[in-house]
């Protein structure tokens, strides 16, 4: 067969990735504040788009066909209910158990002045202020601590070296960077400093820039004249004490019991995280992407959360206007692209908006015990069993439970939360999910008393006869490591020494 070149033909089928469905596929994944930073930022690119003003219809799923369950008010809404029919800033002020000025300062009369009823009707509670104006923020901890330095501090170099060293500083008020490299990093000496921490660390709050517990709780019993001898020495043997090792303790230190016991009642007085009672930043609110509810009929009613899904519309009208006025054709170019780009956000929305729906249906109704009963009804679940149920690929089901929370009736709980390995049962039963037998080994840890405390093995044994779940001695110990639980020896010396105490 002579060699040549040729032409062939062949025929076959693809998928390819467009960017359009790698972006789609993507949305997939955004929690609700980065969809709407997404959308947000799409609105500013594309003109002939718009978001959607007012209450929209949410999407929702009812997997039992049942009517709609009808709204309860919660106690917070009650609250509200009250307030906002409250006729005077007086009557607000006595609502609250306050003084007028302090609720509403601006509006606040002089004595002797009276409000008649006209006044009152007149009253527009829409632009009244937000009590949430007038509280007070907490400070942060290094805007404290800087405020300090330049007090105590009386150079620019010890200013400065106090700046980085308070850049340092975890949320909780520690230390963590050594002090050679921050002194290498400054080009300073490693005598200054130390010698510029050694003035922070008697900065307010007490116990910050210590670079490990004994020291932060150093600081604090220097300050109060309280480190003796006998402390020192209680905060040189700090694991043992973790372990309730107290009559090693009493031979390490060289104390009786009640010395011991009084330096321990005075140790819980400290506060080992003296840098969390300031503001580390904005804290950020868990909001649920998806409401589950009981269904009259007694099934489960599923529905998303409109006030977190974001709603645009494509304004057509705009875009017919502009196009018969557009005569160059990178305008129209451009005026095509922003159609297209905007009619697939809209249906990108609205398909996210529907696989998220369904997956969490399929989620509510294996783990209908769970919604039920508690934990302890809790199904091995994974993301192969909802993609199979739902028609779906496992990435794309991994994709949809990323930072998605469910609100239940027992708590709002992660999506992923529900996804769990399953520990097959030794009579032949159903399997167990290992959430579920944590939890188990929990109540059983709880439930011993100092005189019976449980080894791994006699849990492994119980779990056993109880419930038919066979697991070896090690699993038991690394699902109650996981759950930072001590170990049996630890807890018997916490038990007898509470037990003593008491």
């Amino acid at each position: 067969m002579a060699l040549g070149p040729r032409l062939e033909f062949r025929q076959a089928q693809s998928l390819t990735l467009t960017p359009q469905l790698m972006q789609s596929i993507r949305l997939l994944q955004l929690s609700h504040l980065e969809l709407n930073e997404f959308v947000d930022a799409e609105l500013l690119r594309n003109p002939l788009l718009e978001r959607a003003e007012g209450d929209g219809a949410s999407v929702t799923g009812d997997m039992t066909e049942a009517a709609d369950q009808p709204e309860t008010g919660s106690g917070f809404a009650d609250t509200l209910d009250s307030a906002v029919h409250l006729p005077t800033a007086e009557a607000i002020a006595e609502h609250l158990d306050t003084a007028v000025e302090d609720v509403f300062p601006e509006q606040h009369r002089s004595e002797g002045q009276v409000s008649s009823g006209r006044e009152r009707d007149s009253v527009d509670w829409s632009e009244a202020p937000d009590l949430d104006q007038f509280l007070s923020a907490r400070p942060r901890l290094s805007e404290h601590l800087e405020r300090q330095a330049n007090l105590i501090l009386r150079t620019a170099s010890d200013r400065l070296i106090a700046g980085a060293l308070i850049g340092q500083l975890d949320e909780a008020g520690y230390l963590n960077a050594p002090l050679d490299t921050t002194a290498e990093q400054l080009g300073a000496e490693l005598a200054d400093v130390e010698a510029v921490l050694g003035a922070l660390q008697g900065c307010e709050p007490v116990g910050v820039f210590a670079r490990d517990l004994a020291e932060c709780l150093a600081i604090q019993l220097r300050e109060a004249n309280r480190l003796d001898p006998l402390m020192q020495g209680l905060l040189a043997h700090l694991p043992m004490l973790a372990e309730h090792n107290l009559s090693g303790l009493q031979r390490a230190i060289g104390c009786d019991r009640e010395d011991l016991l009084d330096m321990l009642a005075e140790l819980r007085r400290l506060d080992p995280r003296p840098g969390l009672a300031f503001d580390s930043g904005p804290a950020e609110t868990v909001v649920p992407d998806v409401f589950v509810r009981l269904a009259p009929d007694g099934g489960w009613g599923i529905e998303l959360n409109s006030e977190v899904l974001p709603r645009v519309l494509v304004d057509r009208v705009y875009y017919a206007t502009v196009s018969k006025r557009t005569r160059e054709p990178g305008d129209k170019a451009f005026l095509s692209d922003c159609l297209a780009s905007a009619n697939w956000l809209t249906k990108s929305l609205d398909q996210r908006a529907q696989t998220i729906i369904k997956t969490a249906a399929e989620i509510v109704r294996q783990q209908d015990g769970f919604l039920r009963h508690g934990i302890a009804y809790l199904r091995p679940m994974t993301l192969k069993m909802v993609a199979d149920a739902i028609d779906m690929h496992e990435s794309t089901v991994s994709r949809v439970t990323s930072n998605k929370y469910l609100a239940t009736p027992r708590g709002l709980f992660e999506m992923k939360y529900f996804f769990t390995t399953a520990i097959a049962a030794s009579d032949g039963g159903g399997d167990h999910s290992a959430e579920a037998v944590r939890h188990r080994i929990r109540q059983l840890i709880e439930s011993e008393s100092h005189s019976d405390v449980l080894s791994d093995d006699t849990i492994a044994a119980m779990l056993k006869r109880e419930q038919g779940i066979e697991l070896a001695r090690r699993t038991v110990a690394k699902y109650r490591e996981g759950m930072n639980i001590p170990s049996s020896v630890i807890r018997r010396r916490q038990k007898r020494d509470l037990a003593t105490m008491a």
